[in-house]
């Protein structure tokens, strides 16, 4: 078995060398014996290995005596609403979130007081060298709740305050085209719809977003269309990434700003989360919007853990996660985008207009630097940079007057995670070649 595939959030590996339907079985008994749950819902992404790992894993469950019920295709978003909903007391939804199409994997939830993720990590230890053999059938419970889905994510809303625009949205061939085709005839907006028949092989561009060329296509569209904006999803549409009029990517933290705005408005004095590479100017602007920012180390987990535990609204972090605490305090791709159709059309100005008002700093994309020994690494950055104020929260972050950094060690790989914000474009491209420069020099 290859233990590698136990992260740090969940499990993920490439099929089948690295995770085959032998390891799911034994994931799905390990699920049962560490949280104790006996009715499990389980939900699988568009992957082509989806359907094989969910017969797998459910055997492996059921070997353990606890009973599985399935929800079938659906966003990862689907599966948090089913076990905050419903009777079940975990859920795991099979998806290799935004990683190419070789990969799969599982997210696993255990409900308490709120959800509590089941990391990869953590279950490891419960894992056995367990034979799998193949059944012919298994006794699954199907359940349909898409009807009390949509009307859970349409909750969020008020849809008459709408107003008319046209919009591309993107589904990258993921499951996202499943929940917005059923909202698509109750919103006062058009609707371009983008890749929304699922496919595993992801055949028009990668379900990263983020990759380059992966918003060549919605780009196009827009501007063809003359459309107002676009938004896109990754593949199990639990990330969301909002486009301009230009087809220009709209970075995350700035689209946080833009949802964090609106739930402020409505909920004076509560939290926002965010992670600690988003621009300084989101901590500001919620301050000045009567809001208390909370900072958290990068990841999801961690975002979610720092609403749950500050009174928090609401949170987001670059990767396009953004979590609501009316939303069982989990992320959701669908009432984002909800809020932002009516984010933007009540504001009236281009995507680009708000997104500049949110955007005073000049802010690089993350650099990764390939290191071996991270660690000297980061404390020879320490020592070098020990005129600024430091703090560890994630990494080092260093921040001097006009311009800040961070830098984190990948925990899956040899490689530092560089993130820079200056006030002027100026000092941050000088800033960035000095600590690049330097961090390479470490590492001969």
């Amino acid at each position: 078995m290859n233990t590698s595939i136990f992260k740090s959030y969940d499990v993920r590996g490439i099929y089948p060398s690295e995770l085959d339907d032998k390891t799911a079985f034994r994931i799905g008994r390990a699920f049962i014996r560490k949280t104790g749950a006996k009715r499990v819902v389980v939900g699988q992404d568009a992957r082509l290995a989806s359907p094989a790992l969910f017969k797998a894993l459910s055997a492996g469950i059921l070997a353990e005596g606890a009973q599985v019920h399935s929800i079938g295709q659906v966003p990862t978003e689907c599966l948090y609403f089913g076990v905050g909903s419903y009777d079940f007391d975990s859920g795991i939804m099979i998806t290799a979130s935004h990683n190419p199409k070789e990969y799969n994997g599982f997210k696993m939830i255990k409900k308490n007081a709120n959800m509590d993720m089941v990391r990869g990590k953590d279950l490891l230890a419960e894992v056995k060298e367990e034979e799998y053999v193949p059944g012919e059938s298994l006794e699954v419970e199907k359940k349909d709740i898409w009807h009390d889905y949509i009307n859970h994510i349409l909750s969020f809303v008020d849809l008459s305050e709408i107003m008319p625009m046209k919009v591309v949205v993107d589904a990258s061939n993921g499951v996202a085209g499943h929940a917005v085709s059923r909202m698509q005839d109750k919103l006062p907006v058009e609707i371009i719809s983008l890749n929304f028949e699922p496919d595993g092989n992801f055949p028009n561009h990668s379900p990263n977003p983020l990759l380059e060329g992966s918003s060549d296509q919605i780009k196009e569209k827009i501007k063809s269309e003359k459309a107002d904006f676009g938004l896109m999803f990754d593949a199990d549409a639990d990330r969301i990434f909002l486009v301009d009029e230009n087809g220009e990517l709209v970075r995350a933290d700035v689209t946080l700003l833009l949802l964090a705005k609106y739930f402020l408005q409505k909920n004076s004095g509560m939290s926002v989360a965010y992670n600690a590479i988003c621009s300084k100017a989101v901590p500001e602007f919620i301050k000045k919007w009567g809001g208390n920012p909370i900072r958290t180390q990068v990841g999801f987990v961690n975002v979610m853990d720092g609403l749950i535990k500050n009174n928090g609204i609401m949170g987001g972090e670059l990767s396009g996660h953004y979590c609501f605490k009316d939303n069982f305090y989990m992320d959701s791709g669908m009432v984002a985008l909800l809020t932002l159709l009516l984010i933007i059309s009540k504001d009236g100005r281009k995507v680009s207009e708000m997104a500049k008002e949110l955007s005073p700093y000049a802010k690089g994309a993350e650099v990764n630097l390939t290191i071996e020994d991270k660690n000297a690494a980061i404390e020879a950055i320490k020592k070098q940079y020990s005129d600024g104020k430091q703090d560890y929260l994630d990494g080092v972050t260093v921040v001097y007057e006009d311009w800040w950094f961070n830098v984190r060690p990948s925990n899956t790989e040899p490689v530092l995670r560089l993130t820079i914000e200056a006030d002027k474009k100026e000092a941050l491209d000088k800033k960035q070649k000095e600590l690049v420069d330097f961090i390479n020099k470490t590492a001969k």
